[in-house]
C-alpha cells in the first residue's frame, strides 16, 4: 500500500469521503490512489477558491469535514480568502497540500514555497508528514484536530516521496471523535442572576445557537426575562422559517448595531465574539456596546452549546409553567407575486414568494440583498449561510459545497456580481456534478458596498477616476453567456414578473441553472 492509498483510506475511515480538488503533480499519486478508494468522491474545481469555498459549504450543512486537494503553496494560496471565511465559520475541513519531494526541497525550485507559513494564518493545526508510515496517524490527528471543538481547518502537508512510498507496517486508522465540554454549574447561575436583575439584557446567538434547539431555547429564555435576542451578523448556519422562533440580526453598520444595543446593560455572548465595527471609521467606536454595558459568556464554541441554553431555560422559568408560551414565532405569510421593475424590495419579495421548503439559501447579495432578511422571514423552513469572514468570492463555492452536502435539499445562492466573478468557475463544477444549486445574479454593474463605503470613510464624493474603479462597466458582465459557457442553463430577468417565473422554472428542474436579475446601475 501506497501512502496515498494509506491517506485516502484513512480518511474514509474516519468518515472523510469527499474530497473538493485542484491537484497538480505532486498530488498524483493521491489521484492514482482514488481508483483503490471507491468510497471517496473525489470533485474537481477549476481554482482553488472554488476548493475550499466548497469545503466550507459541505461542512457547514454536515457538520463534518470534506478534505482539499492543493497543489503546493501556491495553490494553498489561492485558496486562503476562503479558508479564512471557513475559519471564521468555524468550519471543519482537513486540507491536503502536497509539497516537493523532501529530498528535492533543497534545490529551491520554481514552485518551492513556505506552505507552512500559509497554511499558519487559517489553520488551527498544521503539520507536515516525514515518512510514508506516518501518514495513517498524521491522517488521523487532521481530523480529530478538524473536528475537535472548537470545529476548525486542519492542514496536512504531504511531500511527493511520502504519498508514493510504500509502508513497511503500518495501517489505515479510524480518528476518535472528541467530547464537547459542558458549561459549569455556576456559570449557569451567574447568567441567570444577570437575566432576573431587571436590568436590560441581550442575549448575542451565533454558531450552534442559531440552530433549531438552541433558538428554542434562547426564546424561552427571552420569553421568561424580557431579554432581547440578537443573532451575530453574519452567521454560518441559521436555521429560519416559519414555525422557528424568530430572531434579528445584528446590523452590519456601526451606527445601526450602536442603536441595537444602546440600551443593554448586559450582553450575554452564547457562541459568538464581542460585537465590534466591521472595519474602523474616523469617529466611530470600534466596539458597538455601551459604555457600563458588562459582557458575560454563557458558552463558547468549545462546549456543548444547545445543552448549555436549556440548562439556562430550565433555570430561569418557574418550577411548573411552560417554557413555549407565549413565544414568537414566525408564522407562515405566503407573498403574492411582485411586479413592475426589477428593485431591491420586488427582488427580495421575488425570491420570497417562491422559496421551497428545506431550501438551503447561501447569501452574497451584499448591498442589494438588504430586504431578504425580512421578506423571506415567514417563508417555509430554510437554512441561511452567510460570508462569516467578509472575503467576497465565497457564495458560489459554498453553494457548490452545500449541494453535495445536502443533495435531497434545493440550494439557492444569491450573489451579487461583483463578487460571483472571484469565483464563476464553481458554476461548472455544478454542471459537471449535476448539482441542484439555483443562481440568482444580483446585476447592478457596480461595486455598490463600495460606494457606500467611500462616504462611510469620510473621503466625501469621489471623482471620475474614483467612480470608475467602482464600476462594473464597459464591458457589461454577460452572466447569461458566461453561465452558459460553463454548461449552466441560464435566462435574464428585467422584471420582477420575468424573475418569479425564471426562478419557479429553475427550482423546478433538476441540476443548476443560473438567472440574471438585472437591477438599476449601482443599485444598493
Amino acid at each position: 500500500m501506497t501512502g496515498a492509498q494509506t491517506l485516502i483510506r484513512t480518511l474514509v475511515n474516519s468518515e472523510v469521503d469527499v474530497c473538493f480538488a485542484n491537484p497538480g503533480t505532486s498530488e498524483m499519486h493521491f489521484v492514482a490512489a482514488l481508483d483503490s478508494v471507491p468510497e471517496m468522491r473525489a470533485v474537481l474545481a477549476l481554482f482553488e477558491g472554488v476548493v475550499t469555498g466548497a469545503a466550507d459549504g459541505y461542512g457547514r450543512m454536515t457538520g463534518r469535514p470534506a478534505a482539499t486537494l492543493l497543489h503546493l503553496g501556491p495553490g494553498l494560496g489561492n485558496g486562503i480568502a476562503n479558508l479564512h471565511n471557513a475559519r471564521r465559520a468555524r468550519t471543519p475541513i482537513v486540507n491536503i497540500v502536497g509539497e516537493h519531494a523532501t529530498y528535492h526541497q533543497r534545490f529551491d525550485a520554481p514552485l518551492q514555497s513556505d506552505i507552512v507559513a500559509l497554511a499558519g494564518n487559517v489553520s488551527k493545526w498544521v503539520r507536515v508528514c516525514a515518512t510514508s508510515d506516518d501518514l495513517a496517524a498524521d491522517a488521523t490527528d487532521a481530523v480529530a484536530a478538524a473536528i475537535g471543538p472548537p470545529g476548525g481547518i486542519a492542514t496536512l502537508v504531504v511531500p511527493a516521496d511520502v504519498s508514493w512510498g510504500t509502508l513497511a507496517g503500518t495501517s489505515a486508522r479510524q480518528r476518535p471523535v472528541p467530547p464537547t465540554g459542558s458549561v459549569p454549574a455556576d456559570t449557569i447561575e451567574s447568567v441567570r442572576k444577570v437575566l432576573v436583575s431587571e436590568e436590560p439584557v441581550v442575549i448575542l446567538l451565533g454558531g450552534r445557537a442559531l440552530r433549531e434547539r438552541g433558538l428554542r431555547a434562547a426564546a424561552s429564555i427571552a420569553e421568561a426575562t424580557a431579554a432581547t435576542l440578537l443573532a451575530e451578523t453574519f452567521p454560518a448556519r441559521l436555521e429560519r422559517g416559519g414555525g422557528l422562533p424568530t430572531i434579528e440580526r445584528l446590523a452590519y453598520l456601526g451606527e445601526m448595531a450602536i442603536g441595537q444595543l444602546a440600551s443593554a446593560r448586559h450582553i450575554i455572548l452564547v457562541d459568538t465574539a464581542a460585537p465590534v465595527s466591521f472595519f474602523a471609521y474616523p469617529g466611530q467606536p470600534s466596539e458597538l456596546w455601551p459604555t457600563g454595558c458588562e459582557l458575560h459568556v454563557l458558552a463558547g464554541p468549545e462546549h456543548d452549546v444547545e445543552r448549555s441554553l436549556e440548562a439556562l431555560a430550565d433555570a430561569v422559568w418557574v418550577s411548573g409553567s411552560s417554557q413555549t408560551d407565549g413565544l414568537s414565532m414566525a408564522p407562515l405569510a405566503p407573498l403574492g407575486r411582485p411586479r413592475g421593475p426589477l428593485t431591491s424590495v420586488s427582488l427580495a419579495a421575488a425570491i420570497a414568494c417562491m422559496l421551497p421548503e428545506g431550501a438551503v439559501v447561501v447569501d452574497e447579495s451584499n448591498t442589494a440583498g438588504v430586504f431578504l432578511s425580512g421578506a423571506t422571514e415567514g417563508t417555509p423552513r430554510h437554512d441561511w449561510l452567510c460570508n462569516t469572514g467578509g472575503a467576497i468570492g465565497q457564495g458560489l463555492p459554498v453553494a457548490t459545497g452545500a449541494a453535495i452536502g445536502a443533495p435531497d435539499r434545493p440550494v439557492l445562492c444569491i450573489q451579487a456580481d461583483g463578487s460571483a466573478m472571484y469565483t464563476i468557475q464553481s458554476l461548472w463544477t455544478q454542471a459537471r456534478e449535476g448539482l441542484d444549486v439555483t443562481t440568482v445574479i444580483l446585476s447592478n454593474r457596480a461595486y455598490a458596498i463600495l460606494n457606500l463605503e467611500l462616504s462611510r470613510v469620510g473621503v466625501g464624493a469621489g471623482g471620475p477616476r474614483a467612480e470608475r474603479m467602482l464600476e462594473l462597466s464597459s464591458p457589461d458582465l454577460d452572466f447569461v453567456s458566461l453561465a452558459q459557457g460553463m454548461g449552466v442553463p441560464a435566462t435574464r430577468a428585467t422584471t420582477a414578473e420575468d424573475l418569479v417565473v425564471q426562478l419557479q422554472h429553475a427550482v423546478r428542474e433538476p441540476g443548476p441553472h443560473l438567472v440574471e436579475a438585472v437591477l438599476p446601475v449601482g443599485l444598493g
